[in-house]
C-alpha cells in the first residue's frame, strides 16, 4: 500500500471557496466557487478507492466516482469528464443540486471517523474546466439511423433522454412550453445555487449533438398529440409535477399569499429578462415573510425572498428540525443567510381581510407509535399568530397529466402518475410511448429524474433496434 493511499490522514477535506452569507444574500450568484487543477487533484486523492465503493452504489445513476477521482488526480481531465457522461448526462447540474449528503458523500466510507470526499464539487469541476478546455461529447463513430422521437419536456428526464438518443444516432426533437430549456432546472431552481449560464452552456452541447429544441411549445394546444404520434417513431414523456398539493387553507385567497413554484418562475424570469410578464408582484423589501413547507423548494423559497430584501423571513415546519425532508446543506445555508425557523407548528388558517397579516398556527408533536406524522400537540393546542405580509405556500407537487394520455391509451395511477408497465424499462400501456421523472415516480430528486431519462432513451433505442453505446467505464492505464 503505498502512502497515497493514506492521504485523507494528512489531507482534510475542503469544499471550494464559499462566499460569505452577510455578502451573498445581496446577489444571486452561486454560493460556491470552483476548485482549480490542484485543489481537485488533492481532494480527489483522499479517495480510498474502496474495493466496494458505497458512494458508487448510493447514487440514482451510478456514477463511476473512483475511476473519474482517480482521472482527476492524474490530471486527465477530458477522460474524466467522458467517464462522466457514460452514466449521467447532466453530471454539471447534480454537482451542484444533489443532496450529496444524503447519498454518494454520505455513503464515503471516510465519514466513519474522517470527513467524506468532496465528489460533488469535483463532479462540478470536471465538466465546467473541460467545457470551458473545449471537451464536447465524442458522436464521430454515431451512424444515423434515420428515427426520430419527440420528447415532451425539457427538463432533466427529457434532457438526459434526448442526449442518449443522440448517442444512439436517433434525432431527438425536444417539446417545451418554458422560453429556455430546463424545465425548473432553470425556472424553479434559483441561481444561488445553479446559475442561468449552466444550463444556456447545456443547450449549446445538446444542439452540437444534434438535438433540436421547439420552445414556447404547449402540446395540445399548439401542436396536437396526435401529430407527433404520426410524425415521430416514438414519444417520451417527461412533463414533471407542477401541480401544487393545496392544503386548503382559510385565507388562502387573500393577496400576499403565494404559491411556491409561480413565486420561483417569475423570479427566474426577472433574472434571465425574460419578455414572458408575470403578474406575481416581487416586491419583498421590508416585508415579513412566512413559508410553509420543509422540502429544498421551501428553501428555494426563503432563501430567494432574502435576496428580494424582505425585512425578516421565518420558515415554519410542522415537524422537527431531524425529520426535515430536504437537504442538511440547504437548511445550513438559509440558516446562515438569517432564515428563522419555527419547528412543530402547522397552519390551521392565513389572517387578514383583503390582504395576508398573518399565519395562525398550532403546536404539533411527532406521535408516539413511531409514525413521522406530526399531530397537534395534546398539551399544547394554544394557536399562535405569527405576523405576516407575504405567505408562500410550499407542501410539494403531484403529477398533472395531460387530458390526452389517456385518449391514447395511456394508463394513470390513482395518484395521476403515468403508469410505465410496457415490455421494456419506462414503456407505458401504449408501446409507442415512455416516460420517466417525476411524472411517474411523484415529486422527486433531480438526479432520479435523469436517471429515468437515461434509462427510457436507452430503453427507446433498444425498441428501435438501435445501440445504445458504451456498457461500462474504460480499464486505467
Amino acid at each position: 500500500m503505498s502512502q497515497k493511499d493514506f492521504q485523507f490522514l494528512e489531507l482534510p477535506r475542503k469544499m471550494p471557496k464559499e462566499i460569505p452569507s452577510q455578502l451573498r444574500i445581496h446577489g444571486w450568484d452561486e454560493i460556491y466557487g470552483s476548485f482549480d487543477s490542484t485543489n481537485a487533484g488533492a481532494q480527489a486523492g483522499r479517495c480510498l478507492d474502496c474495493g466496494n465503493p458505497y458512494c458508487e452504489w448510493k447514487c440514482p445513476v451510478h456514477n463511476y466516482i473512483p475511476n473519474w477521482l482517480k482521472l482527476v488526480q492524474e490530471n486527465r481531465l477530458f477522460e474524466a469528464a467522458t467517464l462522466a457522461h457514460e452514466t449521467n448526462p447532466l453530471p454539471e447540474v447534480c454537482g451542484r443540486v444533489c443532496p450529496q449528503d444524503r447519498l454518494c458523500e454520505g455513503a464515503c466510507t471516510l465519514n466513519t471517523g474522517f470527513e467524506s470526499v468532496t465528489i460533488g464539487s469535483i463532479e462540478k469541476y470536471i465538466v465546467d474546466e473541460a467545457f470551458k478546455q473545449g471537451w464536447r461529447p465524442d458522436l464521430s463513430k454515431v451512424v444515423a439511423t434515420g428515427k426520430r422521437v419527440a420528447v415532451i419536456g425539457a427538463g432533466p428526464a427529457g434532457l438526459s433522454c434526448a442526449d442518449r438518443l443522440a448517442r444512439a444516432g436517433i434525432q431527438a426533437h425536444v417539446f417545451d412550453r418554458y422560453e429556455e430549456i430546463g424545465g425548473l432546472l432553470t425556472f424553479g431552481i434559483p441561481p444561488f445555487k445553479l446559475e442561468k449560464h449552466v444550463m444556456l452552456t447545456r443547450r449549446l452541447v445538446l444542439e452540437a449533438m444534434g438535438v433540436r429544441f421547439h420552445l414556447r411549445t404547449d402540446i395540445g394546444k399548439d401542436i396536437t398529440f396526435e401529430k407527433l404520434l404520426s410524425d415521430y417513431d416514438a414519444v417520451f414523456l417527461g412533463t414533471g409535477c407542477y401541480t401544487a398539493v393545496d392544503a386548503k387553507l382559510p385565507g388562502q385567497h387573500l393577496a400576499g399569499r403565494l404559491e411556491a413554484l409561480p413565486f420561483l418562475i417569475a423570479n427566474a424570469r426577472q433574472i434571465l429578462a425574460s419578455d414572458v410578464a408575470s403578474d406575481i408582484s416581487l416586491d419583498f423589501k421590508d416585508k415579513n415573510v412566512v413559508v410553509l413547507g420543509g422540502g429544498d423548494t421551501a428553501m428555494d423559497c426563503v432563501r430567494t425572498s432574502i435576496r428580494l430584501n424582505a425585512a425578516s423571513v421565518t420558515c415554519v415546519y410542522r415537524r422537527d428540525e431531524a425529520s426535515m425532508p430536504g437537504s442538511r446543506r440547504e437548511v445550513g445555508n438559509a440558516r446562515d443567510e438569517g432564515v428563522q425557523f419555527l419547528f412543530n407548528h402547522a397552519p390551521i388558517g392565513i389572517e387578514g381581510s383583503d390582504q395576508v397579516t398573518g399565519v395562525r398556527l398550532l403546536e404539533t408533536e411527532v406521535s408516539a407509535n413511531g409514525k413521522s406524522r406530526a399531530e397537534f400537540s395534546t398539551t399544547s393546542a394554544n394557536e399562535k399568530i405569527v405576523a405576516a405580509d407575504i405567505v408562500i405556500t410550499a407542501f410539494g407537487f403531484r403529477p398533472s397529466p395531460a387530458s390526452w394520455l389517456e385518449q391514447h391509451g395511456v394508463n394513470l395511477q390513482e395518484s395521476g402518475r403515468i403508469q410505465v408497465s410496457g415490455g421494456l424499462p419506462y414503456q407505458t400501456s401504449q408501446p409507442k410511448i415512455f416516460a420517466g421523472g417525476d411524472n411517474v415516480r411523484g415529486a422527486d430528486l433531480v438526479v432520479t429524474a435523469v436517471h429515468d431519462g437515461r434509462d427510457a432513451g436507452i430503453a427507446i433505442a433498444k425498441w428501435l433496434k438501435t445501440p445504445v453505446g458504451p456498457k461500462g467505464p474504460p480499464t486505467q492505464s
